[in-house]
């Protein structure tokens, strides 16, 4: 029986792994994109690029030590992108809909929000963020590391 266990751990394990190794993957794309984009008028647009950053050290610091503290702070970061995915996704919108309203005036209601929506800037990027955001919490989703010592005790006293 606890071998079983045991395979069933590796295979959580390798699947941390290659949710961690996508997830910088996307990071690192991201980031470089929005750098070739310019993506550095004010805070607004640098914050996710140095949530990028800093999550990208984050996983790496994860994936060489697995410890309560790199684990923390990646967790920490994650509810972060995914604010940031949301507020930047409001950011986006909006900026459109005042595009839009100079533009046109008249908008209004359901037609302003479809423009508003398939504006210059593209309204629906940010949630790259949030996807980032949740991609990283699942991979450390009841992660033993993160486990109370109590928990941690009885499981190795079930092995």
């Amino acid at each position: 029986m606890p071998e079983a266990g045991g395979a069933e751990q590796r295979t959580i394990g390798t699947l941390r792994a290659l949710i961690l190794s996508v997830l910088l993957i996307g990071m690192l794309g991201t980031l470089a994109e929005l750098y070739l984009l310019e993506h550095t008028e004010g805070w607004w647009q640098l914050a996710p690029m140095c949530l990028l950053a800093a999550g990208s050290l984050a996983v790496v610091w994860s994936m060489i030590k697995l410890a309560p503290a790199s684990l923390h702070s990646l967790q920490a970061l994650m509810v972060l992108y995914v604010l940031a995915g949301v507020i930047g996704t409001y950011q986006h919108y909006a900026g459109n809909a005042e595009f839009e309203l100079e533009m046109y005036p008249s908008r209004a209601g359901f037609e302003l929000f479809w423009e508003s929506l398939k504006g210059a800037t593209p309204t629906l990027v940010p949630g790259t963020m949030t996807m980032f955001g949740l991609l990283g919490l699942a991979s450390i989703f009841r992660h033993p590391q993160l486990a109370s010592k109590e928990r941690r005790m009885e499981a190795l006293r079930r092995s």
